[in-house]
């Protein structure tokens, strides 16, 4: 197994692959890591750390392919090999990319992901542990920037289906998702998780019941979940403090609360909004199938959103099998009946289907 892993600077990538390979080791299997920037560090000592980008053109490339001829000789010692490694830079050069072609042609990757995190933690850390001027719209277009060069460099060396856009998630590390696609793919289906979000934020019994629904699912499957990263609750807190005219607003991150101006959160907005989009319909392609909950709200309705219909009707379109637990007492629509695979009453059923299917083998 080989796979490239890249993510914009911010995203913690180390210690996040450094989990996976504990969790590899774990369960028996030695997964190598790489991490380009580290060993480029070490191959240039006269550079203070943070100050790389600023070295010549010329000499970064020479730094980089050197590193990179090391990589492909870890290669060739190691069954199971991770680079982490970005697509691109953005700095004083202008936009650049951070890779070689024939290089990354010569490692063969078998997987390629793009490691994401919420806007907010991503800044958090870069005031953190950077000495970067940036805003959140520069964080916002830098991850737009890694996903689609890592996944043309994919797309290009090894076709369509081995690209993956993982997000890191802001309660917990999903690096059992990202262990599960290194070494499980042959045995466990890939899900869209599908639910209602926006609209239940204020409602803890759906709540739970939507968590419920995903921790069961995800015992048996490799679970893309689009909550991982929810950056309209960002848009939501700025539109309230504008309207109550407050200049800042608190939000949790990674490490703790942090605190952004409502300007700058506003600004993102129209970008949030386009990347949720684009975001949940890739997340859906990435999948072999998805599995959607339509809990019953507490005014007796099914928690039936409209992003949850378009999820359901592009996997349809899309020739997935789509799988719908309508945990209601009302009858699903036409719209949900003649667009999914199967119907059920329970999240319970659904796993004895897909146990009598072959996908669940406990």
């Amino acid at each position: 197994m080989r796979a490239i892993v890249t993510g914009q600077v911010g995203v913690d990538k180390g210690p996040y692959l450094e989990a996976v390979r504990m969790l590899a080791r774990e369960n028996g299997i030695d997964l190598h890591v790489c991490h380009i920037g580290k060993m480029m560090y070490d191959e240039a000592p006269d550079v203070p750390a943070g100050r790389i980008l600023n070295l010549p053109i010329s000499r970064l490339n020479t730094l980089r392919r050197a590193v990179f001829k090391e990589v492909l000789k870890a290669a060739e010692e190691h069954e199971h090999i991770v680079v982490n490694t970005h697509a691109t830079f953005r700095w004083r050069h202008g936009l650049f990319p951070a890779f070689d072609f024939d290089q990354m042609k010569a490692f063969n990757a078998d997987t390629y992901i793009t490691l994401m995190d919420n806007a907010e933690s991503v800044h958090q850390r870069l005031m953190k542990d950077h000495d970067i001027d940036h805003t959140l719209k520069d964080i916002m277009v830098w991850r737009e920037e890694e996903m689609l060069a890592t996944e043309i460099l994919a797309n290009i060396l090894r076709g369509h289906g081995h690209f993956y856009l993982i997000s890191r998630g802001r309660t917990k590390q999903t690096t059992e998702t990202v262990f599960r696609l290194f070494f499980k793919q042959q045995q466990m289906k890939k899900v869209y998780l599908s639910f209602p979000m926006s609209h239940v934020m204020d409602l803890p019994d759906t709540l739970a019941e939507i968590d419920r629904f995903k921790a069961d699912i995800n015992e048996h499957f490799i679970c893309f979940d689009p909550a991982d990263v929810d950056e309209f609750v960002l848009h939501t807190l700025a539109d309230r403090a504008s309207q109550e005219g407050r200049a800042t607003i608190e939000v949790p991150a990674a490490e703790g609360p942090t605190t952004l101006r409502t300007a700058d959160v506003l600004q993102i907005s129209g970008d949030i909004m386009g990347q949720i989009y684009a975001r949940d319909f890739k997340m859906v392609d990435q999948a072999d199938m998805i599995i959607s909950l339509v809990p019953e709200l507490p005014n007796g309705k099914p928690g039936l959103s409209s992003g949850v219909e378009r999820e359901l009707h592009h996997a349809f379109e899309g020739g997935k099998e789509v799988y719908v637990v309508w945990a209601c007492k009302a009858h699903p629509s036409p719209f949900i009946t003649e667009t999914a695979t199967r119907v059920f009453k329970s999240t319970e059923d659904a796993i004895q289907h897909f146990r009598q299917k072959g996908y669940v083998r406990t």
